[in-house]
C-alpha cells in the first residue's frame, strides 16, 4: 500500500473536519470552521455551504482553502492527522452527489430545501499525512488519487441490492473491527478503498482488505472483511 493509499483511506475515516479560508473580512488572515464532509469517488472533498457563510464568502473571493482532519484523544500530537490542501470551487452537484451526501449527512435535506446551500468541492493541491509521532508524508495529488473503477455508477444500485439481502454479511464487518455486531446496520457508501455503514445509527468506516475496481468482485471483497484476518 503507498502512501497516497494510506493517506486516502485515513481520510476516507473522516466526515467533518477544519475547513481554512483566506479572510475577506479580516485582510488575509486564516479563517477555520467546522464543516462535514464526504469524498467523492475521486477522493476529493465535497462541502455543502451556505451562500451567507464567512467561509463561503471567502471562497469565493479566494478559492484556496484546506481541509484539516485528526484522531480523537488526549495527546493530539501523538495521534494521526490530515491537511489536504487545495482549491476549493463550486459545482452544480449532479444527483450522484447530492444523494450520496445525503446518506452521509441526511440532516442536510432540510438545508438543501431552504435554497441557499450549494455544494464546493476542494480540488487537492498538496498532501500531508501524520500517521503518528515522527511519521510525516507529503503527498502529491497523483499519488493520492485512487485507482480508477466502475464503482461510481453503480454505487446506488449496489447499496440497495447488498442493504435488501445482506445485512447479516454487513453486520459481520462490524463485528470483525469493533468485537460487536450491531442491532441495525445498513451501508450508506461504497468506494474502492472500503465502504461505510450506518451501525446502530452511528457511521462507522470499514476498510477493504485490498483496493476494489470491478462491481463484480464488491460482495466477496466485504465477504472477506467479515471472515477476518484469516481470510
Amino acid at each position: 500500500m503507498t502512501e497516497g493509499d494510506q493517506a486516502r483511506r485515513y481520510l476516507h475515516a473522516h466526515y467533518s473536519g477544519v475547513l481554512s479560508t483566506l479572510s475577506q473580512r479580516l485582510a488575509g488572515y486564516p479563517f477555520g470552521s467546522i464543516v462535514p464532509f464526504v469524498l467523492d469517488h475521486d477522493a476529493t472533498p465535497v462541502i455543502l455551504v451556505s451562500r451567507l457563510a464567512e467561509h463561503t464568502k471567502n471562497l469565493e473571493a479566494d478559492p484556496r482553502a484546506s481541509l484539516f482532519v485528526h484522531d480523537a484523544g488526549d495527546d493530539v500530537q501523538s495521534g494521526a492527522r490530515l491537511t489536504l490542501v487545495g482549491d476549493a470551487r463550486r459545482i452544480d452537484a449532479d444527483n450522484a452527489i447530492r444523494a450520496r451526501y445525503l446518506r452521509y449527512h441526511p440532516d442536510a435535506e432540510q438545508l438543501l430545501a431552504l435554497g441557499d446551500f450549494g455544494f464546493f468541492r476542494i480540488a487537492p493541491a498538496f498532501v500531508r499525512y501524520i500517521a503518528g509521532f515522527g511519521a510525516i508524508r507529503s503527498i502529491t495529488p497523483a499519488s493520492y488519487a485512487p485507482p480508477s473503477s466502475a464503482l461510481a455508477d453503480v454505487e446506488e444500485e449496489s447499496i440497495a441490492r447488498l442493504n435488501a439481502s445482506d445485512r447479516e454479511l454487513l453486520a459481520g464487518c462490524c463485528r470483525y473491527r469493533t468485537g460487536a455486531a450491531p442491532e441495525t446496520v445498513s451501508l450508506v457508501g461504497i468506494d474502492v478503498d472500503g465502504f461505510d455503514v450506518l451501525a446502530d445509527g452511528r457511521l462507522q468506516r470499514i476498510d477493504f482488505k485490498a483496493a476494489v475496481t470491478e462491481v463484480d468482485a464488491l460482495r466477496s471483497a466485504i465477504a472477506a472483511v467479515a471472515e477476518g484476518p484469516s481470510a
